[in-house]
């Protein structure tokens, strides 16, 4: 069972001038996971908001001081938990969504891919094929910054006891960086489309990488992200061919 605890405790980073993270307690397993919630700032001061989260009025507060929302992306069809209180606290905004999202939620929303057209130039939507959830990859041009849902889980260094071995043995993530076994397992069912996805992943210029729980890796995630799937046994790397879909 998942839970959230007081919205007081939302913890708020600036990774950099355009991009504010927002972490958002989330327990399951006994395992604070966090939601991460990225605020993503086009140039005119619009904001896209990844993720839906239980957002207090001290949450709003910081999300307006940031930017205008109008934007809401839920970018994989795992993260419906907080979609009825993130769209009830953020009514005005658009809702973005992949294709099944509201059929499992009951919200209305529109579709993520392709993206909205005031997104060109600024922030590129890739949709990762051979997988059961439907998750896409943002990225925001100006900042070099890529945001995942569940493709990449990372954690801190510092995690001891119990959510560290859950990490490194129930997760397998040794490194406490990757793609976790769950993923590899349960939700890649092609895995030739996968990589190719990943191969188009890859051809970003990113240099910061912000998941969907937990730690954000603020300086050479693309060389992490490219370790990590080779850790796993996926052939990909940028010298690759094969690109799939992809927007802007």
């Amino acid at each position: 069972m998942i839970s959230s605890a007081n919205n007081d405790f939302a913890r708020t980073r600036k990774i950099v001038d355009d991009v504010l993270l927002m972490s958002f307690p989330m327990r399951a397993l006994g395992i604070d996971f966090r939601r991460n919630v990225t605020l993503l700032r086009l140039r005119d001061g619009r904001l896209v908001i990844h993720s839906s989260a239980p957002f207090s009025e001290r949450d709003l507060g910081v999300i307006k001081d940031f930017g205008e929302p109008v934007w809401l992306v839920d970018a994989t069809l795992m993260h419906d938990t907080f979609a009825k209180k993130g769209r009830a606290a953020l009514i005005g905004p658009s809702y973005l969504a992949p294709d099944g999202f509201t059929k499992a939620t009951g919200i209305p929303t529109a579709a993520l891919f392709p993206p909205p057209s005031d997104w060109a130039g600024e922030i590129d939507v890739l949709r990762i094929d051979g997988i059961r959830t439907n998750e896409h990859a943002l990225f925001h041009r100006r900042s070099g910054t890529l945001v995942v849902a569940d493709l990449f889980f990372s954690f801190p260094r510092q995690m001891r006891g119990w959510p560290r071995f859950f990490v490194r043995h129930i997760m397998r993530l040794p490194r406490l960086f990757g793609v976790s076994v769950f993923f590899r397992r349960l939700m890649i069912r092609d895995k030739q489309a996968f990589m190719r996805s990943m191969n188009a992943l890859l051809r970003w210029d990113f240099e910061r990488l912000i998941v969907a729980h937990w730690e954000p890796i603020e300086k050479d995630a693309k060389e992490a992200v490219e370790q990590a799937l080779r850790d796993d046994g996926f052939q990909c790397g940028t010298g690759l061919s094969a690109p799939t879909q992809s927007a802007y």
